[in-house]
C-alpha cells in the first residue's frame, strides 16, 4: 500500500473533460504535466492524471496550457516498466506562472524491506540507515512491485530491520528520474514494524 498527501503543481496538457464514475457521479479530470529533477542532471516531463468531483460547468476553467496548483491524494499504479500517477484531488486553483513545477508532500507506505540495509553515517559522524522496500499490488494473475528507497536520518537501525520484515512507514517524499525511469524516494519520519493482527476464532 502507497499513498501520498500532496500539492501539485504544473501545466494542464489537455482540456478538462467530465466522466461519470461507478455510482454514476460526475467528476472532471485532465492530465497535468510536471518537470521533476533527474540524477544525470537532465529534467524530466511527467504526466499526473488528475481527477475531482465536479460538473460539465467547471471544465472552462482548466484549459490546456494553464498552470494549475492541485492539492490531494496521490496513488500509484505500476504496469510493467511504466509508473502512472493519479490524483484524487480535494481542491485545484489556479496558480501563478512564477509557482514552480513541484510534486511535494508525505507519502505513507506499506511493504516489504529488500535484502540491502546500509548503516552509514554523515559528516557529522550521525548515524542514519538506507534501504529499500517494496509494495505489492494483485493484477490479473500475478503482481506488479513498486519499489521506494527510504532514508532514516538521526539514529541507530533498529534491530528488527531486517531484511524480508514488513514496515509501516510515513515520511516526505521525493521524486527524481534516472535512464527516463521515475525513481520514489522517502525521507523517514515514522517507521515501525507492521505486524499482522491475527484473529482468534472459537472452536
Amino acid at each position: 500500500m502507497i499513498k501520498c498527501n500532496v500539492t501539485v503543481c504544473g501545466i494542464i496538457s489537455r482540456d478538462a473533460s467530465i466522466r461519470m464514475n461507478t455510482e454514476g457521479k460526475e467528476f472532471l479530470t485532465f492530465p497535468l504535466r510536471i518537470t521533476i529533477p533527474a540524477t544525470d542532471g537532465q529534467s524530466m516531463n511527467i504526466e499526473v492524471s488528475v481527477r475531482k468531483e465536479g460538473e460539465r460547468s467547471e471544465t472552462d476553467g482548466f484549459r490546456n496550457g494553464s498552470r494549475v496548483e492541485a492539492r490531494g491524494t496521490m496513488y500509484f499504479k505500476r504496469r510493467g516498466d511504466k509508473l502512472y500517477l493519479n490524483l484524487f484531488a480535494d481542491e485545484i486553483c489556479k496558480a501563478s506562472e512564477d509557482n514552480a513545477d513541484a510534486i511535494k508532500g508525505e507519502l505513507v507506505f506499506r511493504g516489504k524491506v529488500g535484502q540491502r540495509i546500509e548503516d552509514k553515517r554523515d559528516k557529522k559522524d550521525k548515524p542514519y540507515t538506507v534501504f529499500s522496500a517494496f509494495s505489492a499490488e494483485k493484477v490479473a494473475d500475478g503482481f506488479e512491485y513498486q519499489w521506494v528507497r527510504f532514508f532514516c536520518f538521526g539514529y541507530e537501525r533498529e534491530k528488527w530491520l531486517q531484511a524480508g520484515v514488513k514496515v509501516d512507514v510515513r515520511g516526505e517524499m521525493n521524486l527524481s528520474a534516472h535512464n527516463g525511469m521515475i525513481n520514489v524516494s522517502c525521507k523517514a519520519e515514522e517507521l515501525t514494524e507492521y505486524v499482522a493482527e491475527s484473529s482468534n476464532y472459537n472452536q
